[in-house]
């Protein structure tokens, strides 16, 4: 290689690290993004700003919950046939109402046929049992019977009365009226009556089958006393009290709400901390069913807190700011977090202002000219 040739390659090397070394140079020197500005007075009277310090009032705070409707045990219940049987008929349909006392099917079986029988024969025997009874005491006293003829007819007569008794308390077990019952009304089917008002919630079975005593045939529930169960953690319990107002909503119409009262607040907890308070609603909604999942929203007091006027702070990438005033009127813009709002004051649970001078209107004014001179 020649001398010329060395020469022009060190040059080339340090024109290129003298290049390298003005870019680092220029990168340095480019200015990071500031969080205060400074305005003038002209600007300050056309913002309009002012200053105030944080102020401490009493803001009420907002609980959500969620849970179900549900009704009272005494307003669901659950049809099932005591002796079991075939289902003969029923005309059910979920969805359908029913009035108490109305038919909901009917069941047959033959063991209805025995007891019935079994009632009859019983109260046959009764007749003779009890004038035989009547007789043998008569003869007793006038000493022309024995004791053992007299005390069996007795026990004869107390068994009939046990059996009777027995057979007619079964007979009403199985839904069949044992005073109405003679031998020209034996039958092998009995009705099922509903013992409350509502609507059918479930139906369980088809006709033709055969169904168990613990078998629930139809379920039933009466919605007039519909009630709120909501779900509340234990932090939250002691800032809830009989009689408080609850405002309740679905997720498919929230904006249509539900007044309710508290009525019950639950003594104990589940393996993740949590009860249940249970509400009445201030006004009956039939469109209101068992089993709806609802929100609902509670005001509670809570107590003083340090709060500013809403105006004050300001929204920038999901992040909320104050602007504190500084000297020679430059003012640094301040991330701070907020609580609840009410009345136009927001609770700000930062506790660095304290003593700061904050600007409560024009920081919006504010926050546009930083951003405008950053950009």
């Amino acid at each position: 290689m020649t001398k010329n040739s060395i020469i022009t390659i060190i040059a080339i090397v340090l024109l290129s690290s003298c290049g390298n070394k003005k870019s680092e140079s220029e990168a340095d020197a480019t200015p990071t993004i500031a969080n205060t500005t400074t305005l003038t007075d002209a600007q300050i009277k056309n913002a309009a700003i002012q200053t105030g310090k944080i102020e401490q009032k009493e803001i009420s705070a907002i609980l959500k919950l969620n849970g179900k409707t549900e009704v009272p045990p005494q307003n669901l219940v659950s049809i099932s046939v005591p002796m079991g049987g075939y289902l003969k008929s029923t005309k059910l349909l979920e969805g359908m109402y029913v009035t108490k006392g109305q038919v909901l099917c009917v069941v047959e079986d033959q063991q209805y046929i025995q007891l019935q029988e079994d009632y009859l024969l019983a109260k046959a025997k009764i007749g003779y049992a009890k004038a035989e009874f009547e007789r043998q005491k008569d003869l007793n006293q006038s000493k022309a019977s024995s004791d053992k003829v007299y005390q069996q007819a007795q026990a004869e007569y107390n068994s009939l009365s046990v059996m009777v008794q027995s057979y007619g308390e079964k007979l009403k077990f199985a839904g069949i009226n044992p005073n109405s019952l003679s031998t020209k009304n034996i039958s092998k089917s009995i009705n099922i009556y509903s013992p409350i008002s509502g609507y059918v919630s479930k139906v369980n079975v088809n006709t033709g089958k055969y169904v168990n005593p613990s078998d629930i045939l139809f379920e039933i529930v009466n919605p007039s006393d519909i009630h709120l169960a909501l779900t509340v953690f234990e932090k939250d319990i002691n800032k809830l009290a009989i009689g408080q107002s609850v405002l309740a909503y679905t997720n498919t119409n929230p904006e249509k709400k539900y007044p309710c009262k508290i009525v019950l607040i639950g003594k104990d907890f589940s393996e993740d901390r949590s009860t249940i308070i249970n509400c009445n609603f201030t006004n009956s909604d039939k469109s209101l069913l068992p089993g709806m999942y609802m929100n609902a929203v509670i005001e509670v007091k809570s107590q003083q807190s340090n709060v500013l006027p809403s105006d004050a702070i300001v929204s920038y990438e999901n992040k909320n700011y104050v602007f504190v005033a500084k000297a020679n009127k430059q003012f640094e813009m301040k991330e701070v977090t907020t609580g609840n709002a009410e009345n136009g004051f927001t609770e700000i649970v930062s506790d660095d202002l304290n003593e700061a001078t904050v600007v409560i209107k024009g920081a919006y004014a504010l926050l546009m000219k930083m951003k405008n001179v950053e950009e």
